[in-house]
């Protein structure tokens, strides 16, 4: 499922052929990025990968969305079609492990943090999970301003919401909430973590989109959320009574890789190594989404009203960095876990 969480569509095969390709070699040259669909990849594969690809006379292929057992299947058949795809880490980590993905020797990630590369993955957005409020029900002033305060229903009553997904940050807030110092969040006592989220859940309303979350805490329905950073951002463009509030936010992050087999890896790490230096094109795309450019250098074309409601703004308030080294091991038994409680 993609961080963003827009509504997947049905897979979608666009071609878009590079000007100026001519027949022969440049004609040859195709590279398939895969990500979460929407209008969300649209806009990502035209603000920085198309304007390379017509430089480089490639012709570029789009299928959406990510789906991590159609890679492996791709993989595993030697039918490979998939090029660039966008993952979450804790699978890029998985593939790596088990040889699905591609070790990228040949990509120069020394523009980007360290801690959001992997020997088979790069970075490609960064966004935070914060406590989105709607501003009719509560003010700047008053509303949540920790998980804490976010598990208080007596202070701050109404419904909670939070991703139905073991990735979505539910447990490491509920441990926050718990008192949990945010250096020893991992690894995530569970225990603890279903003991906390037991005080709200019959407050909690699970979405599975985006465009759930987003309809949920605009109408009020559900006033306090557990949003994406970028989410909130929209829907107070499009004027709703929305807000993000920073403090105590997590950081996620979605990583780009290359199946096993990808007959163009040589190609895909080329537009990789661009992509990471590429910081106009990594602007053109976070002013739309309000998701943070991986290359810092990017930050200074980003328009100032997006750039203050970018997670790179608020790293003094940051709780923690989503550790998805521990979710590679730990996704299927807390999903099973996660499933079992919901239904109980």
């Amino acid at each position: 499922m993609s961080p963003r969480g827009l509504a997947l569509m049905g897979a979608l095969t666009l071609a878009l052929t590079a000007c100026g390709s001519a027949a022969g070699s440049g004609a040859d040259k195709q590279l398939t990025v895969v990500m979460w669909g929407g209008d969300d990849q649209k806009k990502a594969v035209a603000a920085y990968v198309e304007p390379w690809a017509k430089g480089k006379s490639v012709t570029v292929k789009q299928d959406s969305p990510t789906d991590y057992a159609k890679f492996r299947a791709q993989v595993e058949s030697k039918k490979v079609s998939w090029g660039v795809v966008e993952v979450e880490p804790n699978f890029a980590v998985t593939a790596c492990k088990n040889g699905w993905a591609v070790k990228l020797s040949k990509v120069d990630t020394s523009a980007v943090k360290k801690e959001l590369v992997g020997e088979c993955g790069i970075p490609v957005l960064e966004y935070a999970f914060t406590i989105g409020y709607n501003t009719k029900s509560f003010t700047a002033d008053n509303h949540p301003k920790s998980w804490a305060e976010f598990f208080d229903t007596k202070k701050f009553p109404g419904k909670r919401g939070f991703w139905k997904y073991a990735t979505g940050a539910m447990f490491e807030a509920a441990l926050l909430a718990d008192g949990v110092p945010k250096d020893k969040l991992y690894p995530l006592d569970l225990d603890r973590a279903f003991k906390k989220l037991d005080t709200i859940k019959q407050d909690i309303v699970f979405y599975e989109t985006g465009e759930q979350q987003q309809q949920l805490v605009s109408s009020g329905e559900v006033p306090l959320i557990q949003a994406w950073n970028g989410r909130v951002f929209a829907a107070a463009k499009d004027g709703q009574p929305v807000a993000n509030e920073w403090n105590e936010h997590l950081l996620s992050y979605d990583q780009l890789v290359i199946p096993a087999g990808y007959k163009g890896a040589a190609l895909a790490e080329e537009w990789m190594n661009a992509f990471l230096a590429d910081a106009k094109g990594q602007a053109a795309y976070t002013n739309q989404s309000a998701y943070a450019p991986v290359n810092p250098k990017a930050l200074e074309f980003v328009q100032p009203d997006v750039r203050k409601e970018l997670p790179t703004e608020h790293e003094a308030q940051r709780a923690a960095i989503i550790d998805y080294t521990y979710w590679a091991e730990n996704y299927d038994k807390v999903t099973e876990r996660m499933n079992a409680w919901m239904a109980g």
